[in-house]
C-alpha cells in the first residue's frame, strides 16, 4: 500500500511540473444564462487534449478564454507560469501572440495576401526580423506539403491548403500552445483525416501541445486526453 502512495504522490508530482496550462473553477455566465459553472482544467507539454460533448456544453466558451480571446467571471488561468487572467491590454496581447496559436473552423486567412503573407504576419506583429520570419514561414509551410503554394493567394487554395496555412500560421512564434476550435468542422472527411495526422506530427516532431475542440470523434480518439464537457461542467 505504501509503495503505491508513494507511486501516485510521484505520477502527481511529475504532472504538475509537466503543466503547461492551468485552469481552475473558471465560470462565465451570460445574463441569466449560466455557460460554464466551475470548470477545471491542467494541459501537460506535449499533450493533445480534446474536449467533447453536444452543441451548448460550453466548449468553445471555455476554449476562448483559456486563449484569452474573453474572459471569466471568475477563476484563475495559468498558462506557463502566467496568471494570464491578470493580464490586460497591450501585455495581454503580446502573450497571446507569443505563446498561443489559434486554428479555427473558418481559416480567417486575409484574402488580400499570399499563403507566406499570412503565414507571416503574427511574426511581424511580434517584432522579430522580417527575413527571419520569412525563413521560417517558408520552411513550416514546406513542412506541411505547401512548398508550391506559397505564392498563391487564399482563393486559389483548397479547403484542406488553407487550413494547412493556418496551422502554419498558428506555429509561426513557436506557441507554448496551440489551441482549435472545430479544426475539421469545414473540411471533408479525407482532408479532416490528413489534418488529424497532421497534429500527431507536429506533437512528436515539434513537442507541440495542443488543445482541440472537436465534435469530431475520430480527432477525439486519437488525442492523448478526451475531456467531456456537459451543461457548463466537465463530467
Amino acid at each position: 500500500m505504501l509503495l503505491f502512495g508513494f507511486i501516485s504522490i510521484k505520477i502527481v508530482i511529475i504532472n504538475y511540473f509537466r503543466c503547461m496550462l492551468s485552469a481552475k473553477n473558471i465560470k462565465k455566465q451570460y445574463g441569466r444564462l449560466s455557460v460554464l459553472k466551475g470548470v477545471d482544467v491542467m494541459v501537460s507539454k506535449g499533450e493533445i487534449v480534446s474536449i467533447v460533448g453536444s452543441s451548448g456544453a460550453g466548449k468553445s466558451t471555455l476554449l476562448h478564454i483559456l486563449g484569452t480571446l474573453d474572459k471569466p467571471d471568475s477563476g484563475e488561468i495559468i498558462l506557463n507560469n502566467q496568471p494570464i487572467h491578470m493580464l490586460k491590454g497591450n501585455k495581454l496581447s503580446a502573450f497571446r501572440n507569443k505563446h498561443i496559436g489559434f486554428v479555427f473552423q473558418f481559416h480567417h486567412l486575409l484574402p488580400e495576401f499570399t499563403a507566406l503573407e499570412n503565414v507571416c504576419i503574427p511574426g511581424w506583429i511580434a517584432g522579430f526580423k522580417k527575413r527571419d520570419v520569412i525563413e521560417k514561414a517558408t520552411d513550416l509551410l514546406k513542412t506541411l506539403g505547401l512548398e508550391e503554394r506559397l505564392q498563391n493567394k487564399p482563393q486559389q487554395l483548397s479547403g484542406g491548403e488553407q487550413q494547412r496555412v493556418a496551422v502554419a500560421r498558428a506555429l509561426i512564434n513557436s506557441p507554448s500552445i496551440v489551441m482549435a476550435d472545430e479544426p475539421t468542422g469545414n473540411l471533408d472527411s479525407a482532408n479532416a483525416r490528413e489534418l488529424h495526422q497532421l497534429f500527431i506530427d507536429l506533437c512528436k516532431r515539434f513537442n507541440q501541445t495542443f488543445l482541440i475542440v472537436t465534435h469530431n470523434e475520430e480527432l477525439a480518439k486519437m488525442s492523448n486526453r478526451v475531456l467531456m464537457m456537459k451543461d457548463g461542467l466537465m463530467c
